[in-house]
């Protein structure tokens, strides 16, 4: 098994970075999902389950605070206001600190978020992924089929069958991962996204329908290190 590809999502929701090489700590691809637009007004994290706009924008890091984000119009948000003024609401970008977490929401039902209710959790701290026990997440070409990749947002693409990896060790890179869980997916890989990544529903109900709701692996970091396009996975 090997990396066919890596990336870097710097804020959370927003489109991210393909790298050749990532160094990865023990919070994951060093700069992924160190950043949120936070909504003022509820102080829930924002994602593209609530806010799918945020699917939109491209962030990179650099610039003064660390981050750059492109607007979809091509205009780089320089404030909190241009986020604000871009989204119709009072938001706020904060960066991922050591004992800061964020909040999330989801709707109970993806086929009919209008009327659902929706369940809201604490993300763990330090960061804002989803959950304490995806530091990287792995995912096969094989297992997207012809969906295009961006709809799982993972860090790591591989061939093989990642499935393989749950509950075992993994050396890639100067990197140790512990694959600990299977991944479930949510709405979220149904929302459009540039270049011509349409909504469709179906995409979610397939993963429900054939892999139970699973597609991709997560994994914490055992030992620091760099990772790069073509190394070889050791499993032990």
């Amino acid at each position: 098994m090997h990396v066919l590809s890596l990336w870097r999502y710097p804020v959370k929701s927003m489109q991210g970075e393909e790298l050749d090489r990532a160094l990865v700590d023990d919070l994951g691809v060093v700069g992924d999902r160190q950043w949120a637009v936070v909504d003022l007004a509820t102080g829930l994290a924002l994602t593209g389950r609530r806010e799918p706009a945020l699917l939109f924008a491209r962030a990179r890091l650099g610039g003064d605070t660390g981050v750059a984000i492109e607007l979809p119009d091509g205009s780089v948000a320089a404030s909190d206001d241009d986020l604000s003024t871009w989204l119709g609401r009072q938001v706020q970008l904060r960066r991922a600190a050591p004992a800061s977490h964020g909040r999330y929401e989801i709707a109970a039902d993806f086929e009919a978020e209008d009327t659902s209710e929706w369940v809201q959790w604490d993300g763990p701290d330090g960061t804002f992924h989803d959950s304490g026990r995806t530091r990287v997440s792995l995912i096969s070409a094989a297992a997207m089929g012809d969906w295009p990749w961006r709809r799982f947002r993972g860090n790591v693409v591989v061939d093989g069958d990642e499935h393989d990896l749950v509950d075992r060790k993994v050396r890639v890179g100067s990197v140790e991962l512990e694959v600990v869980k299977r991944i479930d997916r949510c709405v979220m890989t149904t929302r459009p996204q540039p270049a011509g990544i349409e909504r469709d529903l179906d995409v979610l109900r397939t993963i429900n329908r054939e892999r139970a709701g699973f597609l991709g692996v997560g994994a914490l970091v055992i030992t620091a290190g760099a990772v790069a396009v073509g190394d070889e996975l050791n499993v032990g």
